[in-house]
């Protein structure tokens, strides 16, 4: 049964708009966050240009540059409550770097930051990577998505 889902899609001030919100319909967004919900939520996903990416990264956890997602979660039960940040000019560039469309890499970082916001680590261990790495290539199967880990 498919999670529901209370979404709040921003874009902030970012360059060639366009191009990212072309990239992001709204139910788009929805069907590949839900995907990987394993209870209800509510996750706002903001969508940023390199100077507000990289100003939370640095206060938020002390790496002074922009990241291409950044996970808030505030809670995992019984509610998924997370705040997704994404920066569109490094998003972008990852995706081109990698022949990738922008669309397939924009529905593996949000996966991504869902599994983040529900507990998901792939920082602690090569096991728990792994692990993570594996459910994010099924879910992206599971919307027709290619595997972004096989080069």
């Amino acid at each position: 049964m498919m999670k529901q889902l209370t979404l709040s899609l921003q874009f902030g001030r970012i360059e060639d708009a366009h191009r990212h919100r072309a990239a992001l319909p709204r139910h788009k967004v929805a069907r590949w966050i839900r995907h990987a919900l394993q209870c209800d939520g509510e996750i706002t996903v903001r969508i940023v240009d390199v100077e507000e990416g990289r100003a939370l990264n640095r206060d938020y956890r002390h790496k002074d540059y922009a990241t291409n997602v950044l996970t808030f979660d505030y809670a995992q039960t019984p509610l998924v409550v997370a705040d997704l940040v994404l920066c569109a000019p490094v998003v972008l560039g990852e995706a081109r770097e990698n022949d990738t469309a922008l669309q397939a890499h924009y529905a593996h970082l949000l996966v991504h930051g869902v599994l983040h916001a529900q507990g998901w680590d792939h920082e602690t261990s090569e096991r728990d990577a792994a692990t993570m790495e594996a459910r994010e290539t099924q879910i992206l199967a599971a919307l027709g998505f290619d595997d972004p880990y096989r080069s």
